[in-house]
């Protein structure tokens, strides 16, 4: 570095320097004109520093986004559930509706002078600067701030704490002040000044802090909220400065007392009373498969940014008080399921019929329980329905002219054409469903089979009402899930297809409602941050999407206790006391879904308990599992409300048909409903050739196998000649000769006991099989069909005690052979 000589001076200097010395007064002269040289040069230095410094523009502050996160409340409007937010959590309130309690006590501690000022305090700068420099922090620009800087500082400018920064805030509060009154500027602040963590705003910290609005604190309350935002971390009362924020709002009541804020009565009153905070668990979100429903459905019409940012105000359906309850009741409930049945979860979902409107929405027994998936909302995933799913079809073949009357027959039927009549098993190609108790109980009305849930008459019934027509009617009724036709089968009415308990309960309003639906709705008002209206709820008449007359029969039927007592008993958990409530329950095959629907004309409610992995249960129905959860849940909700019986089932014609009449049995003849109905015109004429239809041979075998078994019926049976099973020549069966070696029956055994009702299956082997082109089958002298190919079995099922003739037949080119057994029937 070169070394300054005096070469390198000012000339006026080296002229002073060569001069004499010259008296104090002299010096003193030189010295003052020295420092006015320096202060015109810092002060041309700070002219040129305030031309070049970029100070926001005020109209930013006019045009600026405040982002408020998104309140989600219940019906009411005043139980907050959720809070949608980003990074803040904000709700914007005008200055009215901020107390004046909290409007005095920010006053006091952060700006007295705030009406008197005009943005900046000279001396609280003066006196700030002086600190900094004194301390050795002067470029940090400390202190020194008025409400209007602050509102600056959190409006237009960063937070660092620099002395540009710290001008530019003095620059833009002259502005402000010029361009805003006192209120409007007192607003801003209210809310948009930080209270700890995400929150912002006033209104927001009452809410958390204390659960009301901002216009509805006390003195006390205020004081706490003015104490927090001078350092919003270490006084929140969330935190581990309980003290220390103690100790603050006790300043505020002081300085409101020193400034008139507050009389010392009120001061007295204040500082003693003890405030208490909302739990910190409480500010969490309530209904948590409910409101997370909601939120998907305002992301996907609003758009994301608009939900955590936009203010909006959302009302929505949920019935707090039930919902509560629900999830009190579904929580003990699937706890105790889990050691019962194996059965760890369940949900629950209520719905008002006559609007639409959710009213309670349980997605799990605990949404924060991690080790059943607890979020996971069960409530809108789609799984088997079991045979609650068989109203849909039953109200489809009501539709088409089908009476409660209506004789099907529950019997042991392959439904496959692609396999033989008598062959009752169910495998990749053949299909031969069971009854839950496996039993088969003839003749029944379809009241009868409905409201014991019997699955072979609603498989034919399925037949019947056509698959295409039931998956429309189910989505007519609110069901989306299901696939178009094609994709099912007749196992669509056990539940093949998949469905959520939402749309299930949802489609049982419309039984509910005679008929009338409305679709599903968790909304019943929104308004954006400016309180513009965005949607509401319209009380709308609603779609008749089914007949009055057709809800009518199903809830005549689903409310009848006395037809389903043979499957659930007297007084089961279909029940509830005082009320008429319609009711169907549904089990899967697996035992993995178990589910329960029921409804009265104002409420319907559907329940479902499993598995979220999809694990089986113990071998269980629904009845059992699932239904007194259910059961509780009804018995309360209905508790306060006045009975509505269902309007009455309409009459039958007396004209019609005689298996529409509950006629099966005429002059010892018995035959399926397709030897009466053409299913594609089912009140039409008696068709001619019933036998055209594929399914009329594997419906009627069974028919005769059963009637040949009843005492009243014996030689009236017509017998049965199976499609492509030839007819054992008369002569055979009594000139077949009997060798054991050739040909035998080998179960049941000679001698042996069976137990009426149950399914006896008849099996042969011998060389004579070799050759053999059929068997053919008597029951006690009765021809009960015959079969002509592997493995030549037949089954039948005896109903009434006594012995039993079983006596097979087969006939080849080197003549007949004839097994026979006597068996018991008990």
């Amino acid at each position: 570095m070169n070394k300054i000589t005096s070469k390198h001076w000012p000339s006026f200097v080296r002229e002073l320097s060569r001069r004499k010395p010259r008296t104090k007064g002299q010096f003193m002269e030189l010295f003052a004109a020295f420092v006015g040289i320096v202060f015109f040069l810092c002060a041309g230095i700070v002219l040129i520093w305030f031309a070049t410094l970029k100070v926001p523009s005020i109209t930013a502050f006019e045009t600026r986004r405040v982002p408020e996160s998104t309140k989600i409340y219940d019906r009411t409007g005043k139980i907050l559930l959720y809070d949608v937010h980003g990074s803040i959590r904000r709700t914007k309130v005008p200055l009215n509706e901020i107390s004046p309690y909290l409007r005095n006590a920010t006053i006091a501690i952060e700006d007295p002078d705030f009406y008197q000022h005009h943005g900046v305090l000279p001396k609280a700068i003066a006196r700030a600067i002086y600190t900094d420099i004194t301390t050795g922090e002067l470029l940090r620009g400390q202190g020194g701030s008025t409400i209007t800087q602050q509102v600056v500082k959190n409006t237009l400018l960063t937070t660092d704490k620099t002395i540009t920064r710290k001008v530019k805030e003095w620059i833009l509060a002259l502005k402000l002040e010029r361009a805003f009154s006192k209120d409007q500027i007192l607003e801003v602040y209210f809310n948009e000044a930080p209270y700890g963590g995400t929150l912002y705003g006033a209104e927001e910290a009452s809410q958390s802090f204390f659960g009301k609005d901002a216009k509805e604190l006390s003195l006390a309350e205020s004081a706490y909220l003015a104490a927090i935002p001078q350092a919003p971390t270490y006084y929140s009362p969330f935190g581990n400065h309980r003290e220390g924020l103690e100790n603050r709002k006790n300043l505020v009541l002081e300085r409101m007392l020193q400034r008139g804020f507050a009389t010392k009565e009120e001061y007295a009153i204040a500082k003693a009373e003890k405030v208490v905070f909302l739990d910190q668990a409480s500010n969490g979100i309530k209904a948590p498969h409910f409101v997370f429903y909601v939120r998907e459905y305002l992301e996907a019409k609003y758009g994301a940014d608009q939900v955590q940012s936009g203010g909006l105000k959302v009302i929505t359906s949920l019935d707090y008080n039930l919902q509560q309850k629900a999830e009190e009741i579904v929580r003990r409930r699937a706890l105790s399921n889990a050691s019962q049945f194996n059965a760890s979860n369940a949900a629950l979902v209520a719905v008002d019929p006559k609007t639409g409107q959710v009213l309670t929405m349980v997605g799990s027994r605990d949404y924060f329980d991690e080790k059943i998936d607890g979020k996971f909302n069960v409530a809108t995933a789609y799984r088997q329905p079991g045979s609650s799913f068989k109203p849909f079809i039953y109200a489809t073949a009501f539709g088409k002219g089908y009476t409660e009357k209506t004789v099907l027959f529950d019997l042991k039927t392959q439904f496959s054409t692609s396999c033989a009549p008598n062959f009752f098993e169910t495998t990749d190609i053949c299909y031969s469903p069971d009854n839950y108790d496996n039993n088969f109980l003839g003749p029944m009305t379809l009241k009868d089979a409905l409201a014991q849930s019997r699955n072979i008459p609603a498989v034919k019934l399925l037949y019947l009402a056509g698959i295409k027509e039931s998956i429309a009617t189910a989505l007519r009724m609110g069901i989306t899930s299901l696939a178009d036709a094609g994709t099912y089968g007749l196992t669509l009415v056990l539940g093949g297809g998949e469905v959520s308990l939402l749309e299930m309960t949802s489609a049982y309003g419309v039984f509910a409602n005679e008929g009338v639906r409305h679709i599903d709705t968790v909304i019943l008002k929104i308004e954006d941050g400016k309180g513009t209206v965005l949607e509401e709820y319209k009380d709308t008449p609603g779609a008749q999407v089914i007949s009055p007359e057709v809800t009518h029969i199903i809830s005549d039927i689903l409310s009848d206790d006395v037809a389903r007592t043979p499957e659930f008993g007297v007084n089961s958990a279909l029940v509830v006391p005082g009320h008429h409530v319609a009711v169907k329950t549904g089990t899967t095959n697996d035992y993995r879904d178990t589910w329960i629907i029921g409804y009265t004309p104002t409420l319907s409610v559907g329940s479902w308990a499993g598995n979220n992995d999809n694990s089986p249960m113990v071998k269980k129905i629904a009845g059992f599992i699932v239904a007194p959860m259910w059961n509780e849940f009804m018995q309360y909700a209905l508790a306060s409300t006045t009975d509505t019986p269902f309007p009455p089932p309409p009459a039958e014609d007396p004209t019609m048909k005689p298996p529409f009449l509950g006629i099966w049995n005429q002059n010892g003849v018995v035959h399926d409903i397709l030897q009466y109905v053409n299913k594609d015109d089912p009140l039409g004429p008696i068709p001619t050739n019933p036998q055209s239809d594929g399914q009329y041979s594997y419906w009627e075998y069974p028919v005769a196998l059963w009637a040949g078994q009843q005492p009243n019926l014996g030689s009236s049976i017509i017998p049965v000649t199976l499609p492509g099973f030839p007819s054992v020549p008369a002569p055979v069966v009594g000139n077949a000769p009997y060798v054991p070696s050739v040909f035998t029956i080998t179960s049941p055994s000679d001698g042996s006991v069976v137990k009426s009702g149950s399914l006896i299956t008849v099996t042969v082997e011998g060389e004579a099989l070799s050759q053999t082109r059929h068997v053919a089958y008597y029951i006690n002298g009765v021809s009960i069909g015959s079969s002509s190919s592997a493995p030549y079995s037949i089954s039948f099922m005896p109903n009434e005690p006594g012995t039993v003739i079983i006596r097979a037949v087969t006939g080849g080119d080197s003549g007949g052979y004839s097994s026979q057994v006597a068996v018991t029937v008990e």
